[in-house]
């Protein structure tokens, strides 16, 4: 099925027109660290990080064997609305072994992050609220000390990593890449996002960036960032049980596959109208719908294997 195209052109047009002078932006606010507890074996292994402001978290973790753990590359991957990191983790696990890298899965249980706007939204605003948290006590801002923590726990050299999100997981990155500032990520891989945040300050967060404390620039470096927006060309029903029906979602498309196309045509266009750099591709998996696993497959070989240098 098609994007309403009408509706979409008018509304792009609109948010394309739209870059206001955003308020000052505050600095990124500093991690809290603390000492690794023990090292990573091989193998997969669980383990308690709690090196940030926020709750807790239990991390799943797969260590190659045959590999240098102090040089393989790292892949952060975040789970889908189920909570389910266990699985996503098993579900890597054999394609990691195969080209040798490292993933971990940070768990981001309802306990302590209810719903959607604790996980997927970022926790940035105060529940029932409009004021902004405190930066560091986004969920966004687990990722990088957790990335630190891993590393001391490898005694590894990596100075950067693959971020990739499933679903709901793939929520949470691209609004990590639109919101994060000077993150280590070398690629950001976006799998199958039931709905996006726009790249834009035309429309209130999360259907757009207004209202948080991002300028132009912010914009600007999501848009030069490598980004893969990978989609499984089966992910396209309508009436999926979990998919986003309210106007704003239904505006971006019918079903994921069309919004995931939205999402990056807008990108695009957003970066050509104002001459700014765009290093997004678009990446479409034949014979996959909604389903990590098949997303998994494909994206094995887009992990940044280091420093520069990027995926096949």
């Amino acid at each position: 099925m098609t994007t309403r195209f009408p509706a979409v052109a008018q509304m792009l047009l609109a948010a394309l027109l739209c870059l206001p002078a955003a308020p000052l932006a505050a600095q990124q606010a500093g991690s809290e660290k603390t000492e690794p507890a023990e090292r990573l074996p091989e193998g997969a292994h669980e383990f308690r990080f709690d090196g940030w402001r926020g709750p807790a978290l239990k991390v799943h973790a797969f260590i190659p064997t045959a590999v240098a753990a102090e040089e393989a590359p790292i892949l952060v991957v975040m789970h889908g609305m189920n909570r389910d990191a266990d699985r996503y983790l098993a579900q890597w696990q054999a394609i990691a072994q195969e080209r040798g890298f490292i993933v971990i899965v940070p768990e981001f249980g309802r306990g302590s992050f209810r719903g959607s706007h604790e996980y997927n939204l970022g926790h940035v605003v105060k529940r029932g609220r409009t004021d902004l948290r405190e930066r560091s006590e986004w969920s966004f801002a687990a990722i990088e000390p957790l990335f630190d923590n891993v590393v001391a726990r490898i005694g590894g050299k990596q100075e950067g990593y693959t971020l990739y999100g499933h679903s709901a997981g793939s929520q949470f990155v691209h609004r990590f890449l639109l919101t994060q500032r000077n993150p280590r990520v070398l690629r950001y891989i976006l799998a199958n996002a039931g709905w996006y945040t726009l790249p834009t300050f035309a429309f209130p967060y999360p259907y757009g960036l207004n209202g948080l404390d991002l300028v132009p620039d912010d914009l600007q470096s999501a848009l030069a960032s490598d980004v893969v927006v990978l989609l499984g060309e089966e992910d396209a029903d309508p009436r999926h049980e979990s998919l986003n029906r309210s106007e704003g979602a239904m505006l971006q498309g019918e079903h994921r596959l069309a919004r995931g196309k939205f999402f990056f045509e807008f990108g695009r266009e957003m970066a050509r109208r104002q001459d700014w750099a765009f290093n997004w591709t678009l990446r479409t998996v034949p014979g996959v719908a909604h389903d990590n696993g098949g997303m998994a497959q494909a994206a094995g070989e887009l992990v940044v294997r280091r420093g520069s240098e990027k995926g096949n």
